[in-house]
């Protein structure tokens, strides 16, 4: 489908009907912004992804619970500094009550706010902080305050990540907007590590929750830093109806408008969280063709990227294809190795089974010179690997390993 929309500014506060704020509240030691609240005016149906891990946080199941039963959400509030995961009784305690002061505080019921905590393992929140926090948060909220949540979500993140698009219907526009953190422990198996969506287009709750799950298979679930999955992954999603657009209650055109924008956000996150890994000097992209369907394709671009081996690789500036084809073969998907092509960037390295002759040195070069371009669109490695005739497709994104990985983990908490 060719792209209609168009970016604009104002991240998750881009939709209209949204306000949001970042403020510090002295949840975190190091003084920087640690407290994010967005804030619908109006009801919002509510979507949500969540990790799979047996060993969840207190905000995951929490948060899980709220929307039992119950499409509608106002709020979503966001500690960072401590992930309130393996905290027991008391850890739930302190999520009931943080969403209990907020509904308090802003006048709505308590089980329309979804909450969100990032930071350490076994950390308990810092209630009393929070509690400071939470009128402050409130006070800072603005229809300009998307930048400031984004910061104030973030860990070991070098960068915020947001971004905003806009998609005319008829004699209007939706827009969607997103903010995201994630830097390590990224390796998703539901959604990713901590990510918001609204959306001011009028959407039916079962319709908004498919486009989502859909929309996070082929982007958070696409990436990968360094094959761990969080505690607390979640994706929120909203969309309060405030563009006055007629409601989208089923499949159709004008649906599938929206969630090919909804899967842009949602990939443009994505990769933002991918480029940022911990250490990362450039980004890896996989895509995939020629399997049976596009799950399998994903499969394959996923290990690839997600390969120690291929990450080591890429940093040392070595085109070791041989990794890469060793990737895909372990991927658990069925294709004949005589069919395997590979190639690096303008370099084909392998087809039909067979290795080419290639430049290894200008090769070389090529990674080098992504590396150069971090945080630049010219940053991106790009890998592509074809394994039959089949229509299947997929990317996955992920980023080289280096050794600033290794040191920023051996010390998180020392």
């Amino acid at each position: 489908m060719q792209a209609a929309w168009q970016v604009i500014s104002g991240g998750i506060t881009a939709p209209r009907g949204f306000q949001a704020a970042g403020i510090t509240a002295g949840l975190k030691a190091s003084g920087q912004p640690d407290l994010a609240l967005i804030v619908s005016e109006s009801d919002a149906i509510a979507a949500a992804v969540f990790t799979t891990s047996q060993v969840r946080a207190a905000c995951v199941d929490f948060s899980r619970q709220q929307l039992d039963g119950n499409s509608i959400a106002r709020a979503i509030l966001c500690n960072s500094g401590q992930a309130n995961a393996a905290t027991g009784d008391q850890g739930w305690s302190d999520a009931v009550e943080s969403a209990g002061q907020l509904g308090q505080a802003l006048q709505i019921p308590s089980n329309q706010v979804l909450v969100a905590s990032t930071g350490v393992i076994g950390q308990r929140i810092k209630m009393d902080a929070l509690r400071t926090g939470i009128p402050q948060a409130i006070a800072a909220l603005s229809p300009e305050g998307g930048a400031a949540a984004a910061q104030a979500i973030l860990t070991t993140d070098l960068i915020a990540k947001q971004i905003a698009l806009e998609l005319p219907l008829g004699d209007r526009t939706v827009r969607i907007g997103g903010i995201a953190k994630g830097s390590g422990m990224i390796h998703p198996n539901m959604a990713t590590m901590l990510s918001f969506i609204t959306c001011d287009a009028a959407v039916s709750p079962q319709l908004w929750q498919d486009m989502l799950s859909r929309a996070v298979d082929r982007s958070f679930n696409q990436i990968t830093v360094d094959g761990d999955t969080s505690t607390n992954d979640c994706v929120f999603a909203l969309a309060n109806g405030q563009s006055r657009t007629p409601a989208i209650t089923e499949r159709g055109p004008i649906a599938d408008q929206l969630e090919a924008m909804l899967t842009a956000v949602c990939q443009h996150l994505a990769k933002a969280i991918a480029r940022d890994g911990e250490g990362a000097t450039c980004l890896i992209e996989v895509q995939v063709k020629g399997t049976a369907d596009d799950t399998a394709a994903r499969a394959i671009a996923r290990t690839i990227a997600g390969s120690s081996l291929v990450k080591s690789a890429i940093f040392g500036r070595d085109p070791n294809w041989g990794r890469i084809a060793a990737a895909a073969g372990r991927a658990g998907v069925q294709f004949n190795a005589e069919n395997l092509a590979v190639r690096l960037g303008q370099f084909e390295l392998l087809r039909n089974g067979q290795p080419l002759p290639f430049d290894r040195d200008a090769a070389s070069q090529y990674l080098r010179d992504r590396a150069a371009g971090a945080y630049l669109q010219d940053d991106t490695v790009l890998i592509q690997v074809e394994v039959g005739s089949g229509t299947g497709q997929g990317i996955a994104w992920g980023c080289d390993l280096s050794y600033d990985y290794v040191r920023i983990n051996a010390e998180y908490t020392t």
